[in-house]
Order: structure tokens, then C-alpha cells, then sequence
């Protein structure tokens, strides 16, 4: 039975101090206390409704981790201040010196960064792998392996985790399987799938409108305790805390985000038939010529589509950045990185999202120079959009 986690959000009620449909912000770093003996407590555990210092907890914060636990169907969530805050304290939470993690080759280029040049020099190891082989991913494990890591979609070849058989090994080896959720959001739900924690960077689909970084990590009950002890937790020691303003904007923004995946979804779907139409060669997880596009179906949420992200390669790097620039002079949106805004975004992965990954590793991934990623965005009229592109296809000589 398809899951809705649309109905958690509609479902998920926070009044404010006065009775307000919108939480009140509470615009404090520090709390007071009643009496000393609260105070002495609240260092040793959480206390409902009872608050110490925002790099711990604030209000607003809790309210919208309730909210984001609520969307991926797990016990709790933390937010951060950003994605790459949300995946490095959870792998530091979860791996020490020593330590070895498996991850997807294909991965956004500030993780793979982190993983490639920083966790070294912690100690830790990580062997990159084609989590679509279930034989190079048991290879990889072995008693030092604390993580399996991948993205549910793939930054940026859109290629998509089969999460059911990610678990199944974790799970026999005694380890935990962490997904980053930020390409389907409500599309996927990895928790549901058997990953043990998720990531997403809000500031993507969740927020929507592109004016704040942020991240969050869904989990356990045990393992967010984990992360927030005053003693030994990642976020409460690292200090990536969300400010409270922008998290109460994420939390108004986040109601309207089953309306903007399917139309996120909706018009990339019809962009990616269209250039397919064309013979140009598309990355699109909703074409039924997309390698997973058997996979995927079987793994989503129905009513949601297949995400806002496509890719199209137009054969070499001096086309591409003459069509970027060229959609961006005819409007069809913003030559831009990041994604999920409400305009269409496009980028080179290549020399832009993946820069961090070598050239060579680059072309072994199947990331070409010609590339160009799409996040398409709200268009009502997604047809005018694409008339838009055609002109620039044919003034550059791309299509005749």
C-alpha cells in the first residue's frame, strides 16, 4: 500500500503562545529557570516542553524536526544548519578513527569531498563503490565498516538506490544504512524502506524559495538523543544549530511541498519527453528508457512523480555554456547551482555540484563535460517553457 506522507504534515498541529495557526518564534539563546534544581536536571536528560540553550533545543526547532520526523515516518529528527552539517555530524556521531564507511560513488561533490579529503585525516576510511552491485557492496564491508551511504536519487545522474537491499545487508552486517533524501522528498520515504537514518539539505525542495541554508537528519529516538547529549553529541558539540526565524519560514513552507512536487515533477517529466523526442540524451528517472525506471516505481510514493531533476547532455562543455547562457538571456530561468527553487535552475555539474570529484573519477561516474543539470521549476505553463528551450536549441545549432 502506497504511503502518504502528506497526510502526516496536513495532520501535524503546533499552536502558538496565543493561540496563533503559526508557532511562536521565540527569539531567545538562552532559557530561565523556575528553580536550580530543573536547571541541574535538564543537563542529564531532555525534559518536555522545558528548554536550556538554543545549540540544544529552541521551540521552533523542535516543532519543525516534530514535522520533518513526521514527513520521513520516523521517531525524531534533528535540523542543522545546513545539508553538509546534517551528514557530517551524523557520521561523526556514528564513526571514529579506525572506522570505515561504504558509499555510493555517485554523490553530491561536497560529500564526496568530506568523505574523500577530510574523513582521512580523522582516520576514518571510505571505500566508494556501485551500490547498484550487491557483490561490490558486500566486498567493501568488513568488521571496521560502521556505514553504508547513497543518496535515494543520485546527484547528479539521478541514479536510484534499490534502499530495500542496502538494509537487508546493513542490517546483516550490524550496520546502519544513511540515505540523503534531498532529490525526493515525499517521492521516497527511505525510513519506510528500511534505511535507519535520513538526510536532506532544506534547503533545497523542502524550503522551496532558495533564501536560507539548512539541513536535518531523521532517525531514531536513540540515535537523536546521541546527537544532542551535552556530553558526547555531534550537534550539540559541533554546533550546527538553525536559527530560529529561518526555521519557523522552512516550517510554513514545508506545508505546500506535496503541491510543489507535483508540479516539480510534473513539468520535468514533460521536459524529459520532449528532449528525448528530440534525441538528446536525458537522464530522467520517469522515462521508461531510464535504467531505473523499473525500480523506482516500485519503490515510491504514488501521486508525487518522479522528481523535479533531470539531466541532458549536449555532447561537449563550450555547447553546454553556450545553451546556459542562452536560456538564461530567454528567460527560462537561472544559470544557478543549488536546486528546488520555484524557477528553473541549470548548472554544469561537472565544473560546478561535482567539481569536487576529479576529472578522471568524473568521466569513470559517466559525468560528461556536456551536461547540464535541470531543476525544473513551477512553471504553470511548462509548454511555453519548452518552446523557450527549442529556440535556444535551434539558434545554437543543436537540433536542425
Amino acid at each position: 500500500m502506497s504511503y502518504d506522507p502528506s497526510s502526516k504534515i496536513q495532520d501535524y498541529q503546533v499552536f502558538g503562545e496565543f493561540g496563533d495557526v503559526n508557532p511562536s518564534i521565540t527569539d531567545s539563546s538562552t532559557y530561565t529557570f523556575l528553580n536550580p534544581a530543573t536547571m541541574k536536571e535538564i543537563f542529564t536528560h531532555e525534559i518536555e516542553g522545558c528548554f536550556l540553550y538554543s545549540r540544544h533545543w529552541n521551540p521552533i526547532n523542535k516543532y519543525l524536526s516534530r514535522a520533518l520526523a513526521a514527513l520521513e515516518d520516523t521517531e525524531m529528527a534533528q535540523v542543522t544548519a545546513s545539508g553538509m552539517a546534517a551528514i557530517s555530524a551524523t557520521i561523526l556521531q556514528l564513526c571514529q578513527q579506525g572506522d570505515e564507511i561504504v558509499s555510493s560513488h555517485t554523490i553530491y561533490g561536497g560529500t564526496y569531498a568530506l568523505f574523500k579529503n577530510f574523513l582521512p585525516r580523522l582516520g576514518i576510511k571510505v571505500n566508494f563503490v556501485h551500490t547498484a552491485s550487491k557483490d561490490e557492496v558486500e566486498a567493501a564491508i568488513n568488521e571496521r565498516t560502521r556505514v553504508i551511504y547513497c543518496e535515494s536519487i543520485s546527484n547528479p545522474l539521478l541514479e536510484v538506490a534499490d534502499i530495500p537491499t542496502l538494509a537487508e545487508i546493513a542490517h546483516r552486517h550490524s550496520i546502519k544504512l544513511v540515505v540523503d533524501n534531498t532529490f525526493s522528498p515525499m517521492i521516497l520515504s527511505p525510513a519506510r524502506l528500511g534505511a535507519d537514518i535520513v538526510i536532506h539539505s532544506l534547503t533545497k525542495f523542502i524550503n522551496g524559495t532558495s533564501d536560507c541554508v539548512a539541513g536535518c537528519i531523521c532517525a531514531s529516538e536513540e540515535f537523536i538523543h546521541r546527537l544532542t547529549d551535552v556530553n558526547s553529541g555531534a550537534c550539540m558539540l559541533l554546533g550546527p544549530v538553525l536559527d530560529s526565524l529561518r526555521s519557523a519560514s522552512i516550517l510554513k513552507n514545508l506545508h505546500s511541498l506535496h503541491i510543489r512536487m507535483q508540479k516539480h515533477s510534473a513539468n520535468a517529466l514533460y521536459l524529459a519527453r520532449r528532449f528525448s523526442e528530440l534525441g538528446i540524451k536525458t537522464h530522467y528517472p520517469g522515462l521508461e528508457t531510464h535504467k531505473d525506471y523499473a525500480l523506482i516505481t516500485r519503490l515510491m510514493n504514488e501521486g508525487f512523480g518522479y522528481g523535479g531533476m533531470l539531466v541532458i547532455d549536449v555532447g561537449d562543455e563550450a555547447t553546454a555554456d553556450r545553451l546556459m547562457q542562452k536560456m538564461q538571456e530567454e528567460k527560462v530561468g537561472y544559470l544557478a547551482v543549488s536546486l528546488g527553487y520555484f524557477k528553473t535552475l541549470f548548472s554544469p555539474p561537472g565544473n560546478s555540484t561535482s567539481s569536487e570529484i576529479p576529472k578522471e573519477e568524473q568521466r569513470e561516474m559517466g559525468i560528461s563535460s556536456g551536461m547540464i543539470r535541470l531543476s525544473v521549476g513551477l512553471d504553470n505553463d511548462i509548454e511555453r517553457t519548452y518552446r523557450r528551450i527549442y529556440h535556444c536549441l535551434e539558434t545554437l545549432g543543436i537540433i536542425k
